[in-house]
Formats: C-alpha cells, structure tokens, sequence
C-alpha cells in the first residue's frame, strides 16, 4: 500500500508580502535535500482564472510554467528553490475553481442539488490540491493573501477540511506572521504576531509552526513571549529578520530546527539534509567581488523588481557564478521615446543592456532606440521575447528602413517585420491563447548561440503572440543580425544574433524562467562575461 502524501499549509496573517511564498519554497527546499520527493502549489483567492491578465505593475511578473500556465511569481521561487519544473497543478486561482463549479452545475453535475461554497467549492478546491500532490512524499500549499480575507475565507476552510480527513500526522501548518519594531518605544511589538494566530484558531485551525517575520533580527525573548501567548511551542517557532539574499533564508531555517520540527509532526523518515551545494550558492551571493558591472534594463515599469524578478534573480545568478557585483541602473523606456532625449547620455554608465519582455505600446520606441544604439556602438544587449521584436525592429530601421515596425507599435506599416502569428489572429485580447510553455528550439552551427549553449538544440519557455515576419529574413544578413535560432522546422525564429558584435543576442522566448541560483542560464552567463571582457 502507497504511503500516504503528507501536507504542509502555509498561511499569513497581520499583512501581505511578508514572504509566504519564499518560507513555502525553503522548507520544499530542506525537504526535498533530505531526499523526500516534493510538489509544491500556490492556491490565490483572486476570482481571476489566473494571472495572464493581472497587471504586473501591481502583481509582479506573469511566471509561465513549462505546460504554459500563467501563475504567480511565487511560482518562479518555488522553481529556483527547488530546482524543479513545476506545471498548471501548482497554481490555482480562485476563478479556476468557481468557473469549474459553475460549468459542473450547469451541466446537472450537481443533480438539482443547491450548489454552495460549503461544501461545493471547498470540496473542488480539495480535489485540486489533491491531484497536485499525487506521487509526492511532501506537497506544500501556499495560501495566498492573509488569514480574514473575505475571499480567502474558502481557501482556509478547504485546507481546514482536509487536515480533518488526512489526520494530524499527515499534515502540518506553518503561519507566517509580522513583528513591527516601534522606534519610539524601542521595543518589538508581538501583538499583532498574538492576533494573527488568534485569527487563524478562529477559524479552527491551530498552526504547528510560527515564522516570525521582522526588519531586523529580535531579540530571543519574544520566542518565549510568542509561545506563551499562541500556544505554539518555542521549538516550533522561528524568528526571521530580512536577510541580505533571500538564498539565506533556508539555512536560517535548517538552523532554527523548523525541518526537524515539521518532520517531526509528519512523522517522516529521512536522510540527512545534503545542503553542501545551497550553501555555496549563499557564499556566492553574500559575497564582495572586486569586479562590478552595471546593467541598464530598458523597462517601462520603472524601479519595480517584482515586474521582471525572474530577470533580475537570472542576473544575479550569473553574476555571482563569474565573481562580479552587480548594479542595476533602471533606464525609462518612456523617457527614451522622446528623440530629443540624448541616448548616449541615458546609456553612458551601463556596460550592458537588458530589453525584458512587456506588452503594449508605451515605450516601444525607447526601447528600438536602445537597441538601435546598442547595435551601432556595439554595446552588450540582450533582448528576451519583446526585446528581441525591437532588436528585429532596430536593425532594420538602422539598415534604411524607416518604417518598419510591429503590430502592437503601427498596425498599419507597409514594414510589419514582427507581426502576429497566423494562428493568433482574431484572439489579440483573450487570456491564455498566447504561445505558451515549453518548445523545442534549433540552433545554427558557428553561431554565438550554440556556443553559449553548447548544443544544437534547446528547449525554451514561451509567453507571446508576436512572431518575426519570414518575409524580411532574407534580409537580416544586410541589416547585420541573423537567426541563429529557429523552430526545428524552420518556421519560426527564436534567437537573433548580431554579426561582428561583442554580444548582441536575443530570443523570442523567456530565458529567465530556467534560470537557477545554482546554475545561471546560459543566456544571462554568457552577457555577464561579455561585460568582464571589454
């Protein structure tokens, strides 16, 4: 008979943000390097079906996964944590479940019966985390938002249900509150921890674990204080001040004991955590390099890491793997739309540019401009699924062609050199149609692609419906790219190079999604050294 999964819910209560999703991914992470299989997944009370239509100015990054589900950023923890290709299982939106429920009733599954949240949502919101931790020793569920969201409320209720079924030694429940500081005082304040532990018992369920969060590390005595006033037992709970990388942050908890802890109350049996490469990354990424490099990334949503974190993390990684700082300057693509703006100017500091990926137009033409000056004084750039469109866009313009342009910028150009994918016509602004997930990509031999990747063929992860027009790649010889490249038939293009370039390579795909703290992509590896060889 098949041992049992076991389960870890993680919650939040006092405020959002205090970093649920990165406590989810370190304890799969410390769990999973004690050889226990582990699936993770993060439910969201948003009544969207999921986030390919949120504004990532407020939500982050859209994180795609290798079947092509458009999730959460924490997604994209969870996969650099875990090292592990994650798919639509992992992510569930509200408006997933309810559409599910109203399509079920519709079609008489419910036999005439009322149809409610309780026990009609709950129960398909256990179906589908029950489904996701199928196979798994260990399946940890991160419920988005806080404890007292009205539209959380089915979310906690679902996963206080299921602990009833599985039993207690099946399940664990880690919440994860905030500690202020009061300066005026000068003392931390516990109450709002007290309170959002009370919220959660409230609603019947009493959490295992308590992470504390805070600004600064606390002093070991609120561990007593919190423990005394939660019921929690001083072992199981675990202050977590910000760290300088959020890599540190499963050691922290590997030192506090919490693995142990959990294990203990899932009564699971496992090796010896195998930490040796984690801690390297960490050493890595604390680390002070002699060598520093600064990156202008062309981006439209100013100073907003959340918007591209899977580019920025990318960076990072690849930086710290060649021994160099890294500097991050935001370049205003907007601003750089005004041709009486000196680019030149704008560029002067970086050593390097990054196009990220974005829809719409506002600040297309900052960035052609950006990659127009890249081209032609031979700076770094690297252009990632929209950033690739405008290099296409700027070669050609450099090249004499004035006019060319991309549906999203001037649908009416006689030079359409990017245009819409045959089978995207018609569903320009519908969610999940795009090009989504993982495909197969071919590369040129000789070329600067294949060197870096070195293979002949890659797999890549996708989110676009924009495609290079076939028609004009009989003339990027001539504007000085090429495709170096292209879909295993030959249809589409994927990767474009420059010809007599330091470094100018972009892809129509997201490199960033495969990108891992313990190994850079090779993509991001290969712009981080050609930044240290000029």
């Amino acid at each position: 008979m098949a041992k049992p999964t076991k389960y870890v819910f993680v919650t939040g209560g006092v405020l959002s943000g205090l970093g649920k999703g990165i406590t989810a991914a370190s304890i799969g992470n410390l769990l999973k390097a004690r050889g226990l299989k582990v699936n993770i997944q993060k439910c969201d009370p948003y009544l969207n079906v999921d986030a390919g239509l949120l504004n990532p100015a407020e939500h982050g990054e859209c994180f795609v996964t290798k079947d092509g589900a458009e999730t959460d950023l924490d997604l994209g923890h969870y996969e650099r944590f875990l090292d592990q290709e994650l798919t639509q299982g992992s992510s569930l939106m509200s408006g997933r479940v309810l559409l599910k429920v109203i399509n079920d009733e519709r079609s008489g599954k419910y036999s005439g019966k009322t149809v409610q949240f309780i026990p009609h949502v709950t129960k398909a919101i256990q179906s589908e985390i029950k489904k996701a931790a199928t196979g798994y020793d260990v399946h940890i569920v991160e419920i988005g938002g806080t404890v007292g969201d009205y539209e959380g409320m089915s979310f906690i209720e679902a996963i206080r249900e299921l602990a009833f079924q599985v039993g207690d030694e099946n399940c664990a429940f880690v919440h994860v509150v905030y500690m202020p500081y009061l300066g005026a005082s000068q003392e931390f304040k516990t109450k709002p921890a007290q309170n959002a532990v009370r919220d959660l018992r409230g609603l019947g369920i009493a959490p295992d674990v308590l992470v504390v969060r805070s600004e600064e590390q606390a002093p070991k005595a609120t561990i007593n204080k919190l423990s005394l006033f939660s019921g929690i037992s001083t072992d199981a709970i675990v202050l977590l001040p910000n760290a300088s990388s959020i890599y540190e942050v499963p050691l922290t908890l590997e030192d506090s004991g919490i693995a142990s802890v959990i294990a203990d109350q899932l009564r699971l049996k496992m090796s010896k955590p195998k930490l040796k490469d984690w801690r390297v990354v960490v050493d890595r990424a604390t680390a002070r390099y002699s060598s520093k490099v600064t990156i202008g990334v062309v981006a439209k949503y100013m100073d907003n890491t959340d918007t591209y974190m899977s580019v920025f993390e990318a960076l990072k990684s690849a930086a710290w793997w060649n021994r160099v700082s890294l500097n991050i300057k935001w370049v205003d693509a907007e601003k750089l739309d005004d041709k009486s703006i000196d680019i030149s100017e704008e560029l002067s500091e970086c050593d390097g540019i990054v196009v990220p990926g974005g829809f719409g137009t506002r600040a297309l033409e900052g960035k052609i401009r950006a990659a127009q000056y890249c081209l032609k004084n031979k700076l770094p750039y690297l252009g990632l699924c929209l950033g690739l469109q405008m290099a296409v866009v700027a070669a050609a313009r450099n090249a004499g062609i004035s006019d060319a342009s991309t549906p999203e910028l001037e649908d009416n150009s006689n030079n359409l050199v990017i245009n819409t994918m045959t089978d995207q016509k018609g569903m320009e602004n519908t969610g999940g149609t795009m090009r989504l997930g993982d495909y197969p990509c071919k590369l040129a031999r000789g070329t600067k692609a294949e060197k870096i990747f070195g293979s002949k063929q890659i797999t890549e992860r996708h989110r676009h419906r924009y495609e290079c027009n076939n028609e004009y790649r009989k003339f990027y010889e001539k504007w000085g790219i090429i495709a170096s490249g292209t879909s295993p038939d030959d249809s589409l293009v994927e990767i474009i190079e420059a010809i007599n370039h330091p470094f100018f390579l972009a892809s129509q795909f997201h490199p960033e999604f495969k990108s891992r703290p313990t190994k850079p992509h090779p993509m991001f590896d290969g712009f981080i050294k050609s930044l240290l060889q000029k």
